[in-house]
Order: structure tokens, then C-alpha cells, then sequence
């Protein structure tokens, strides 16, 4: 399974929304999209450091490497060999 994929069930098994037909692309915000809430978040991270065997750092805990599907597989990526 590719990374977005992993990362895209992962997302939906979890999205913090009512509807059953969401649909965004890798590039979507999903923080702008209101997916995320502050629980998400944390589930978030705890799933890649177990899944990818990562250990994400405080100064890596930005917005931005985790918004969207692709900066989030940029992100494991530039961490290991998921390349």
C-alpha cells in the first residue's frame, strides 16, 4: 500500500464530520476543511510515529507538515526510508 493511501484511510477511518461522502484530494487543507480538531490531531501524529516507526520532534509539530495528505507523506519521507 502507498503512503498516501495509508494516509488517506487513516484520515477517513477518523475525520471529525457527519457526512459519509467526503471527498478531498492530497492537496486539500484538511484543517481548513474543519476534518481536524485537536484530538484528530494527536491521533494523527501517534499513527505515524507507530505506523512509520517515527519519532516526531516538538520543533516538527507544525501546521504545515501535516495539513495535507502530500505534506504529510513529504514529511515521513524526508524522516525515513519511505522513499
Amino acid at each position: 500500500m502507498q503512503l498516501q493511501e495509508q494516509i488517506r484511510n487513516f484520515i477517513l477511518a477518523n475525520l471529525v464530520v457527519f457526512d459519509d461522502e467526503v471527498e478531498f484530494s492530497d492537496d486539500d487543507n484538511i484543517f481548513e476543511l474543519g476534518f481536524v480538531n485537536s484530538l484528530f490531531a494527536m491521533k494523527l501524529v501517534t499513527f505515524i510515529e507507530s505506523e512509520f516507526q517515527l519519532t516526531i520532534e516538538s520543533d516538527e509539530m507544525e501546521i504545515s507538515n501535516f495539513n495535507t495528505i502530500n505534506n504529510i507523506v513529504n514529511f515521513i519521507q524526508s524522516k525515513s526510508v519511505y522513499k
